[in-house]
């Protein structure tokens, strides 16, 4: 199982990014999917996830209103839209897949803890600096 995650790079404070995760062996339509984060220093923070199905979607209070999570199943790819970026989003971003129980092909409900996470792609540098 691979993830790959893309997107990242530097911006300016109040720039965009949109970040790209696909997965290449296997239907990430069926997974909950999350996108975390680690600053230098750090520990691993959850930003954002979105269930199975019904693509219900969650963030933390962080990146509220800022960012968006999405997906496209047809291209097995999620996204993280990122808009009115500052210096405290700097980090590396990873995107994870959190596999469903057996049989339960839609609304897998999202979760922000990182354990219950099964696949993780290899984070993408996101700086934000002016």
């Amino acid at each position: 199982v691979q993830l790959q995650a893309s997107g990242g790079g530097l911006v300016q404070p109040g720039g965009s990014l949109r970040l790209s995760c696909t997965a290449s062996d296997f239907t990430l339509g069926y997974y909950a999917m999350g996108w975390f984060r680690q600053a230098p220093g750090k520990v691993r923070e959850w930003v954002s996830c979105i269930s199975s199905g019904d693509e219900r979607t969650s963030y933390a209070d962080s990146v509220k209103g800022r960012f968006t999570i999405s997906r496209d199943n047809a291209k097995n790819t999620v996204y993280l839209q990122m808009n009115s970026l500052n210096p405290e989003d700097t980090a590396v971003y990873y995107c994870a897949a959190d596999a469903p129980p057996r049989g339960q092909w839609s609304g897998y409900v999202c979760t922000p803890q990182f354990y219950e996470y099964d696949f993780w792609g290899q984070g993408t540098q996101v700086t934000v600096s002016s």
